[in-house]
């Protein structure tokens, strides 16, 4: 899976599980503050991640996770160590 098919993955499932407005998903936006994540929206993003990818995020994933760019690159990691 390549990173743009990840990206409009992603976005796909945070417009419609999250209702964040499209026009507020930018890469180098802040995560946490555009979705207005709290603990529990945590855990709902990581059954997101699961479901949609197939791979599993513990709660040090998230440490320097800030952005939109650094939560796709978190993915696309978690993808490649996945796939070897």
């Amino acid at each position: 899976m390549n990173k743009e098919v990840i990206i409009e993955k992603i976005n796909a499932f945070l417009i419609d599980e999250f209702e964040v407005d499209s026009d507020d998903i930018q890469s180098d936006a802040n995560l946490k503050d555009t979705l207005g994540l709290d603990s529990l929206d945590y855990v709902d993003l990581v059954v997101s991640i699961e479901s949609n990818f197939g791979v599993k995020l513990v709660e040090a994933d998230f440490v320097g996770i800030d952005s939109f760019q650094s939560f796709y690159n978190l993915i696309e990691n978690k993808l490649k160590a996945k796939a070897n």
